[in-house]
Parts: C-alpha cells; structure tokens; sequence
C-alpha cells in the first residue's frame, strides 16, 4: 500500500490519483495524518454464465392437482 496523501494533494491531483488507482493501487487519503478514505479500483463483475443451477422435476410434476387445491388457486 502506498503512503496515505492528505486531503488538500488529493483535491489537487484527482486525476492523477484516479490514474494510478486503474492501474491497481489503492490510495489512502489522511485528514491531519489520520486515515479517513481509500480509494480503491472497481472490480467489474464477472460475466454471468447460464445453466449454474442445477434442478430435478420429479416424475409427480406434471400430475394434476387435485379438485380442491385447484378450487384454492381460483379464490
């Protein structure tokens, strides 16, 4: 980890801090010596992938359902 920059160098040189921070740094920014943020790179989220969940139907599934389960659904 880098040595922490005051609050004043950071309002100064954001850009430069944002700069170094995509290239992997984290930067800890002090108020009177005494850490108070980090800035710290965003990691995107991983692409998602279909199919990661894995299921049964029972054979039962597409029994139909009796009169009075039916009668409660329509209520």
């Amino acid at each position: 980890m880098e040595k922490p920059v005051n609050i004043h160098y950071a309002k100064t040189h954001l850009s430069r801090l944002i700069d170094r921070v995509r290239e992997g740094a984290e930067i800890v920014i002090a108020k009177a010596g005494t850490p108070v943020a980090r800035l710290v790179p965003i990691v995107p989220p991983g692409q998602r992938q279909p199919g990661g969940f894995v299921f049964r139907v029972e054979d039962d599934f597409f029994t139909p359902l009796p009169e009075e389960e039916l009668k409660a659904w329509e209520q």
